[in-house]
């Protein structure tokens, strides 16, 4: 049944299926081409008559990669999907409803380079299904969203996300949703935004709640810092490293090539803080900075003055994220030592004594395995505990430790718990799907109901975190243990 709704630029036309209302593509900003290409965001024009929201849309320019043996699409969607009108975001929201439901607004992962609010395993369908209208979104990625060109305004792409968090608040009572009661939730990149978005000034007052999957504040940079990849990448395109440079460069093959290319490891760009640090350890060369008016200070700086104070947090990680890399790959247990240590040395100035805490050079420890336990904690897991500590509002921590049987044993990896949190697993079940062939139907339908009910008012049933009461709560075993920190914990900041 296809119904209409008004928003603040006109109506649209939607699709009500099985309890489920459902909007797809809907402006929450003016297409960021021409002269808005590389502004902040502007308010969608009005239209008259019905605009239709019955197909997903564009999304922004990406090169999706595949990796062998993993069906990726469900998880980051079809890959580019050309068209100028792409800041846009997909509602399902209750068929009933009174009017005051909880709203959570999706931001998707993608090392701020891949991904679409159109991935199918992050469907609403099922939140809606709860009593909650849920939102999804696109944003600006890359060169586009995430390069600090000189004379073009910064974090694009988290400005996008406060566009669309505006036209939440001012729209959500359209769709039976309560603007005051806003959760936003995401995964990966989409997380490392959100821990941006809790420390942003800008974005004070445009959500109650906060849940953070496999994320935290750490991965931003210093403008100076990010400014060598301007100029590393002006130099591949044969551009001025300026606004009219890359102004000159239209969002199409040529751009994507030269973005594929300085992100390549044995590309020659140095990263690296003051400090001898790579905040990022490679996984992607565009991502926040820090030093503007959206991002002041450093994430976890501002968390230590107060900022985010007001909002409640719900952060988390898998046990072994950077399974996701490192198993398919084979690289887990096909690295050496000398390796795995040259690997560290280009992120972090104390390499060596960082792979000897996790046992690099033991007898009986693969050089492989001592490599990649460090980095589930350098690269994901310490850093968000780190963010937990720091936020001085109420935190609430849990560990996903469900182990996936793809590739023979890919274990709790990075996104894994994605398919349960939208209790969506028929999307990456099967023979190349992450969760494998006969995933755990009642984690599901548990870790679904914990996002749910935490939205709704806050409830979680296991006790706050904090740097002495480290309560970590086990997914799976449904229970808090008192964790402890730790190896890598002397050698982050």
């Amino acid at each position: 049944m296809e119904l209409e709704v008004e928003t603040t630029a006109g109506r649209i036309l939607g699709r009500e299926t099985a309890g489920v209302r459902c909007f797809l593509g809907v402006p929450y900003a003016a297409p960021p081409v021409g002269s808005l290409r590389f502004a902040p965001p502007q308010k969608p024009a009005q239209w008259t008559g019905v605009r239709g929201a019955l197909e997903n849309g564009a999304n922004a320019p990406q090169r999706v990669k595949a990796i062998p043996g993993l069906d990726v699409r469900p998880l980051i969607g079809d890959g580019w999907q050309p068209g100028d009108d792409y800041l846009t975001l997909n509602v399902w929201a209750p068929a009933e409803h009174g009017g005051d439901c909880p709203v959570m607004v999706f931001i998707h992962g993608g090392a701020f380079l891949v991904g679409s609010k159109d991935a199918s395993v992050h469907d609403g369908a099922s939140f809606a299904r709860d009593g909650i209208v849920c939102i999804a979104i696109n944003y600006r990625m890359g060169v586009d969203g995430f390069l600090p060109i000189p004379g073009v305004p910064t974090n694009l792409g988290l400005r996008d996300m406060i566009a669309a968090l505006e036209w939440v608040k001012e729209n959500a009572s359209a769709f039976g949703g309560n603007s005051a009661n806003v959760t936003v939730f995401g995964e990966s990149a989409g997380a490392m935004a959100i821990a941006d978005l809790i420390a942003s000034p800008l974005a004070k007052g445009l959500f109650r709640r906060a849940i953070v999957q496999s994320g935290h504040g750490r991965m931003t940079r210093d403008i100076s810092v990010a400014q060598r990849l301007v100029r590393k990448l002006a130099g591949l395109l044969k551009i001025a490293p300026d606004e009219a440079g890359f102004r000159s460069v239209e969002p199409g093959e040529r751009l994507l090539d030269a973005v594929e290319k300085v992100s390549l490891p044995k590309t020659r760009l140095d990263l690296r803080d003051a400090q001898g640090h790579e905040p990022v350890f490679g996984i992607s060369r565009f991502v926040p900075v820090h030093g503007d008016d959206v991002l002041p200070l450093p994430p976890l700086d501002a968390l230590k003055a107060g900022a985010g104070a007001e909002v409640d947090l719900l952060i988390g990680t898998n046990a072994e994220e950077m399974n996701l890399y490192f198993i398919p790959t084979g690289v887990r247990e096909k690295v050496g030592r000398l390796l795995a240590t040259y690997i560290f040395h280009r992120v972090h100035p104390q390499a060596r004594k960082l792979l000897k805490a996790y046992g690099m050079g033991q007898k009986g420890v693969k050089p492989g395995h001592a490599f990649t336990d460090a980095a589930h904690d350098l690269v994901f897991r310490w850093p968000a505990r780190r963010f937990a500590e720091e936020h001085r509002g109420r935190t609430h921590m849990y560990e996903f430790e469900w182990r996936s049987p793809l590739f023979g044993g890919l274990g709790p990896a990075h996104a894994t718990e994605l398919p349960f949190v939208f209790d969506n697993l028929a999307a990456a079940t099967g023979a190349e799907g992450l969760c494998g062939e006969a995933p755990p139907q009642a984690l599901a339908t548990r870790v679904h109901r914990i996002w749910v009910d935490f939205a709704k008012d806050g409830t979680l049933p296991w006790p706050e975190f904090t740097r002495d009461a480290r309560n970590v709560y086990l997914l799976e075993r449904g229970e808090a243990i008192d964790e402890a920190p730790f190896p890598i914990a002397p050698f982050l900041p």
